[in-house]
């Protein structure tokens, strides 16, 4: 018999691989992957090719509410991928749903310069 997913966390996880299945993220274009817990939100930019991390940031290098944090992290992330020299991305939202937190982060990306 198989195993049903019924948790919450169980059914994000099959939303991101079902996703993580049409999305590669290369070095001209990396992957914008986002994850939140309960506490914090973070992005990172990943090269799927070559398996690498290109940048990285954390919502807890910033204070208030998750929003803010969401923000700061987009925001933070634009500017490490400008220094990278990367302009053009592809979002992976991680299963979660595009609103509230992601919704901030994505609008915080973009207008720090990012194209997706």
């Amino acid at each position: 018999m198989k195993h049903v997913p019924t948790t919450n966390r169980e059914l994000r996880k099959r939303r991101h691989a079902r996703v993580r299945a049409i999305i590669k993220g290369t070095a001209e274009r990396p992957r914008l992957a986002v994850f939140k817990s309960n506490r914090f939100v973070s992005a990172q930019l990943i090269d799927d090719v070559a398996g690498k991390t290109l940048a990285a940031a954390h919502g807890r290098a910033f204070k208030g509410p998750q929003s803010v944090q969401a923000k700061a992290v987009g925001e933070a992330i634009a500017k490490a991928a400008k220094a990278s020299g990367i302009t053009a991305i592809v979002f992976d939202r991680g299963g979660y749903r595009y609103g509230g937190q992601v919704k901030a982060l994505a609008d915080a990306a973009r207008e720090g310069g990012l194209t997706f």
